[in-house]
């Protein structure tokens, strides 16, 4: 071990960074559209099994890994086997390909809070203006250098000072913030323009309770991969970030626990996000509101959810993209950080250069993908069939190739070429019980693999019956 390595001050720190990596944009625009999608209820639950089981054995696995190697996702792998390093590479390569367009959505959640807190929010809800904004020359670019310039502040001040101190003033306020929202979401009852009335209340009973209607094999399988997928988002494994993240947890610390508590803090807020959202924009928008997803969900539905609320919605407004710009800010680190600990550990840098180096990099991609939607636009059609420009495509090879393959590559590293009671040992080296690990073995060496399979091969396009 380095003795010059940086850790957490202890396992609240690393439950709140971990949470803070694991809490950002998919689980907020991502989460409620896919379970008003996928039958409400049914989405859920299935879900919630995934998050115990599927995702358990991943974010166990990674956070041990690091801890284990005490390493950064690009030589962590190596380290524990040297024809592995491989895996490392492509583990690195994903936060370097989400950082930039992570960091120009984040730009967009400047604008829209300074928007609605300068009293600018009816503005924003009107047609064509987020449009508008993304499509111009020189703001998006300002707001995607600020965003960028507060997250490699809070990476040069290092894992103490920097990632803890945010994480443990930022995740409490977070908290608050979308239980406040989501109480309100509840309470409201809209009557529209022909006369029908809806509640939030109608709404939240579309997101809990499964909708089995004209249910088929098909589509069943189509709602287990869509949660499936959304556990990448939700728990931000297979992006070398809970590697770096372990790789600062302390041997003595009990990390069944720590490992435990992240999966509550997490799935809590992925399921508060759909209290949050899906009763609000049900009262207002119906169901057809709720097919919204993504950018659009974000800075177009909402807003014209909270011009219709009155005065209050401003209110609210400035609260919810507060929130949002808390969890973007917290899992943006937590990216960054995943990418200067590699290039740390990996090539031996400090970590100012480290850092200066990653801003370098985010700096120039994230210029392109502003340009991306007027200079540089154009559109190309991916695999899957849906038609992309810069961050889409950007996304897609991110989120829809690498990352299953470092999960499958992890999956088999543990599972077949080493072995689960190297993860096993390390969660259980001070003598704790690692709670689920006959339920760890079955994961990590077959279910796990085999759905990660599938869902690589749906999401290249090759597998289209699902």
């Amino acid at each position: 071990m380095d003795k010059k390595r940086n850790s957490f001050s202890g396992s609240i720190g690393f439950v709140l960074a971990a949470a803070g990596s694991a809490v950002g944009l998919g689980n907020i625009w991502r989460f409620p559209y896919l379970a008003a999608k996928g039958g409400g209820g049914l989405f859920l639950v299935m879900y919630l099994i995934l998050a115990l089981t599927f995702g358990y054995a991943l974010l166990t696995t990674e956070v041990a890994i690091g801890r284990k190697s005490k390493k950064g996702p690009l030589s962590a792998y190596g380290e524990l086997h040297k024809k592995s390093h491989w895996i490392g590479i492509f583990a690195c390569l994903v936060p370097m390909i989400i950082m930039p367009y992570y960091c120009a959505i984040g730009g967009w959640v400047i604008k829209y809070f300074i928007g609605f807190l300068t009293g600018e929010g009816a503005a924003m809800a009107e047609d064509g203006y987020f449009t508008g904004f993304i499509t111009g020359n020189v703001q998006p670019i300002v707001y995607t250098l600020i965003f960028l310039s507060i997250c490699t502040v809070v990476i040069l001040r290092g894992v103490n000072k920097g990632i803890e101190s945010m994480s443990r003033v930022l995740m409490p306020i977070l908290l608050v913030l979308v239980i406040i929202i989501a109480i309100f979401s509840l309470t409201i009852t809209h009557t529209d323009a022909d006369g029908v009335t809806r509640t939030g209340l109608q709404g939240l009973k579309i997101f809990v309770i499964p909708d089995l209607t004209g249910m088929t094999v098909r589509k069943f399988f189509s709602v287990l991969m869509d949660a499936l997928g959304q556990l990448f988002f939700s728990l931000s494994v297979a992006m070398g970030i809970m590697v770096a993240y372990g790789s600062y947890v302390k041997d003595e610390n009990n990390l069944g626990k720590s490992i435990n508590q992240i999966e509550i803090f997490d799935t809590g807020i992925a399921v508060l996000a759909g209290v949050m959202i899906i009763p609000a924009v049900f009262a207002f928008q119906g169901r057809e509101g709720m097919e919204a997803s993504g950018p659009g969900l974000m800075f177009i539905s909402l807003p014209k959810v909270f011009a219709e609320m009155g005065k209050i919605g401003n209110v609210i407004g400035i609260m919810f993209f507060a929130m949002v710009l808390f969890a973007a800010i917290t899992s943006a680190v937590s990216i960054m950080e995943a990418i200067v600990s590699s290039f740390m550990d990996e090539f031996h840098m400090s970590r100012n250069a480290a850092s200066w180096l990653e801003y370098v990099i985010a700096v120039i991609f994230g210029v392109i993908v502003c340009l991306g939607y007027n200079k540089l636009y154009f559109e190309f059609e991916l695999p899957n069939g849906s038609v992309a420009q810069v961050l889409d495509i950007m996304d897609y090879i991110s989120n829809n190739v690498f990352m299953p393959v470092v999960a499958i590559a992890t999956c088999l590293m543990i599972g077949w070429v080493l072995s689960p009671q190297v993860i096993i040992d390390e969660v259980e080296k001070n003598g704790e019980h690692m709670g689920r690990k006959g339920l760890y073995r079955i994961m990590i060496k077959f279910i796990a693999p085999i759905l990660l399979f599938i869902l690589l091969l749906k999401a290249v396009g090759i597998l289209t019956i699902i």
